[in-house]
């Protein structure tokens, strides 16, 4: 359209960020009326638009010839019915969803997940968990449980198996969504195997946690609850306590931990 635009000489899109926004297209539609004065183009301008209006007064002394003003007239009205479709989808899906209420308010306690990945995730799984024995059998049929392959008493890397392309492509991009978040349990889970393994491990390991916290989610019709973004730095100091103790105690001492005063 921009480029259309440009064949008469007008320069919109250099000025209004959005050439489609509701300034936009009340001078597009002037222009397609067939008014060519900028002074008065610019004026259709509003909010803060209007503090560009000598640029915009520039950037509109052009003119359309008659097949440029109808090909605009086209493009205007594609668009509108276009927007009119999604409109209408879009309300469909609403209505269908209704009865899911819950489980999509459930869902988007989640990091990195909005009304539309939610929808989707719930489309895909449905809001009763029961018909899954556990969450292990949700992860194998979604594809996104970790690969199996032992020889010799070792346990090498494998595929995930082939299982549900939909569910399991919409995981990932929920995964990858997480990865650039912070603050949260999934994001440091992310950035932890991403820096060992790289980002598709890291983008696989995610969307399995992500799918086995909304299964306990949905099944027991609870909010998610993070565990925190310094999980893991918790996690190896309790680790490294342990350890220590233990071999305190197995060379016959008693060990009491006593935290030292904050400085």
């Amino acid at each position: 359209m921009h480029k259309l635009l440009e064949l008469g000489n007008i320069k919109l899109a250099a000025v209004a960020t959005d050439g489609l926004g509701k300034s936009g297209r009340a001078m597009l539609d002037g222009l397609v009326a067939g008014d060519h004065d900028p002074e008065a183009l610019a004026e259709l301008a509003r909010g803060r638009l209007r503090a560009k209006l000598p640029a915009l007064r520039q950037a509109l002394e052009g003119q359309l010839q008659p097949h440029h003003r109808l090909l605009l007239r086209q493009m205007l009205a594609h668009r509108d019915f276009l927007e009119a479709s999604l409109a209408a989808v879009l309300a469909e899906i609403e209505r269908h969803l209704v009865p899911f209420e819950e489980a999509m308010a459930l869902a988007q306690t989640l990091p990195g997940v909005g009304a539309v990945a939610a929808a989707g995730l719930i489309a895909e799984l449905g809001a009763d968990m029961r018909v899954f024995p556990s969450h292990k059998h949700l992860a194998s049929w979604a594809g996104v449980c970790p690969g199996n392959k032992q020889s010799g008493g070792k346990q090498f890397q494998a595929r995930t198996r082939p299982a549900h392309p939909r569910l399991k492509a919409l995981l990932c991009a929920v995964a990858q969504s997480i990865a650039r978040t912070s603050g949260n349990y999934l994001a440091a889970l992310s950035h932890r195997i991403a820096r060992r393994r790289g980002k598709g491990r890291a983008t696989l390991a995610v969307a399995h946690a992500v799918l086995v916290a909304l299964y306990h989610m949905l099944r027991d019709h609870v909010p998610y609850s993070d565990l925190g973004a310094d999980y893991f730095d918790r996690l190896d100091t309790e680790r490294l306590q342990r350890r220590y103790v233990q071999r305190l105690e197995q060379l016959g001492y008693t060990v009491t931990l006593t935290p030292a005063p904050a400085a």
